[in-house]
């Protein structure tokens, strides 16, 4: 990605080095079972939680032993390409809240780094939850061992698989705005399971699509994609479909248990948005038939 000289967001919280209550003290018990409640709560099927569990553990261990520092300060290479990710979201929601987004005008998500675990309106965060965004904040929170794991784990490497897993929780954000994470809460309520899975599918494409129309407006008029990004991004969407998360940590697959859809939808819908740009047809997600939102 061509990110030299391009201007960082002010909207980043830099907290790695400050442990939480969780992971003091012999917390790390507290932490495993509410990050067990949280993960029950989002749907997560059991093998997944035993492998998130099991990661959980390890960075635990990690941060008992290394010393803590303040975070604040730190101008690594993670930050520094975190907050041009983030200000380039910002730059291209903004022109798009204006254009395409009936209601007014956009309001970034603060994103905070941190270190192993993390205190959220929406409770207790952990960096073996991957990346998330909390409405209850407006925040996105990332451990950067995350992009270890995503290159070496999943086998995603690259700098834009990166920008696209930032994208793809902003596009949370942009979904928090525009009521559409309501119509899934609606659903949520009413306690149907199957259908509560089936509409957190289409949440999260609609967010896989949004990261694309982002990608899209980012190098059309940014200039920021380079020979083989957009297949970083595509190749890190196929990785983390359900399907193939599911073989991998068992062996097999439950389609009635997917959250954010099958490695195929995942990286169609993305590609879709890169190619469209288009803030409106993401609507097509809540438009369609459940089975026809495969490619």
């Amino acid at each position: 990605m061509r990110l030299d000289g391009h201007e960082e967001s002010k909207n980043v919280i830099d907290s790695r080095g400050r442990r939480g209550p969780a992971m003091a003290a012999g917390g790390g018990g507290i932490l495993l079972v509410v990050l067990m409640i949280v993960m029950n709560l989002m749907g997560v099927d059991e093998n997944k939680q035993r492998l998130a569990v099991g990661a959980a553990k390890a960075l635990q261990q990690r941060a008992a032993q290394a010393p803590a520092e303040p975070g604040e300060g730190i101008n690594d290479e993670a930050k520094v390409f975190i907050a041009r990710i983030l200000k380039s979201t910002e730059n291209v929601w903004t022109k798009l809240f204006r254009e395409q987004v009936q209601g007014g005008g956009y309001t970034p998500p603060k994103l905070e780094i941190y270190t192993g675990s993390v205190r959220t309106a929406c409770g207790m965060g952990s960096a073996a939850m991957g990346p998330f965004y909390c409405p209850g904040d407006s925040k996105v929170y990332i451990d950067p061992v995350f992009f270890d794991e995503l290159a070496q784990r999943h086998k995603a490497a690259g700098d834009f698989a990166q920008a696209y897993v930032i994208a793809h929780e902003v596009a949370h954000h942009v979904q928090n705005l525009t009521g559409y994470s309501d119509r899934v809460n609606e659903v949520r309520a009413q306690g149907d399971e199957i259908m509560t899975n089936q509409m957190s599918v289409r949440l999260e494409l609609q967010a896989d699509y949004l990261a694309g129309v982002w990608a899209h407006f980012a190098d059309k008029d940014y200039n920021i994609l380079e020979a083989g990004d957009i297949q970083e991004g595509i190749n890190a969407a196929n990785r983390i479909g359900d399907d193939t998360l599911q073989k991998e940590s068992q062996g097999y697959v439950r389609p009635e248990r997917f959250t954010h859809g099958t490695s195929a939808q995942r990286a169609y819908w993305f590609k879709k948005g890169l190619k469209t740009g288009s803030f409106e047809d993401c609507d097509e997600l809540f438009r369609v038939a459940y089975e026809k939102l495969s490619p």
